[in-house]
């Protein structure tokens, strides 16, 4: 069993542990339930090398149904088809800009934000490109069940300005990318995104 499958496994876990403790009102289960999730917080951190008490901060009790988090990322192509790039201020890698969802903006209004936050580039999302599930794909493992949504971007301002929470903002051909922040982004799936683009193909990829 990989790697992936395990982690996956472990996120299920916690996830009907977490459940089962929202909706039981068996109190001998609820105790079966409270001992899974802290199982599920054990094996999570012996997996993950991180503190039983840091993984217990990042995954707490749920207080509603546990369900995925979002990751809304923005591909802007330039003219002479470049692909624009930050660099992450977490691993010094680079990504395409964008971050979690925030409550109380929809996905196109968090990307329009996460591109003047990072670039301070006024944007239009033109369409949805893809929506991935990071556990279908090489991403190394993580501790949350992430969706990947991808909105292609055209500018409406040209000067671009380095965020305070990255390090840099260039342009990249797309056959020579930088070192890529694994965790955010792949060669594999900017190039089919690129690819969408450019054969000007408007269905929506979707795992």
């Amino acid at each position: 069993m990989g790697s992936t499958q395990i982690l996956h496994d472990l996120q299920r876990l916690k996830s009907l542990a977490d459940i089962g403790l929202l909706y039981s009102k068996d109190e001998y289960d609820k105790e079966r339930y409270l001992e899974l999730q802290q199982i599920g917080w054990s094996l999570l951190s012996q997996f993950s090398n991180t503190s039983f008490e840091e993984v217990k901060a990042i995954l707490p009790p749920a207080k509603d149904y546990p369900t995925a988090k979002v990751d809304i990322r923005g591909l802007m192509i330039s003219e002479n088809k470049k692909v624009l790039l930050v660099k992450e201020s977490m691993d010094g890698k680079w990504s395409l800009p964008g971050g979690w969802g925030d409550i109380g903006y929809s996905p196109k209004e968090t990307i329009v934000k996460e591109f003047k936050e990072e670039t301070g580039l006024d944007v239009i999302p033109e369409r949805l490109l893809a929506v991935f599930d990071k556990k279908m794909h090489a991403h190394p493992p993580q501790a949350f069940y992430v969706y990947k949504m991808v909105f292609l971007c055209k500018p409406k301002t040209i000067d671009i300005s380095k965020g305070f929470d990255v390090l840099d903002v260039q342009y990249f051909p797309m056959d020579s990318l930088p070192e890529l922040s694994q965790d955010r982004i792949l060669e594999s799936q900017i190039k089919l995104l690129a690819t969408k683009v450019f054969e000007n193909d408007h269905e929506v990829y979707v795992d």
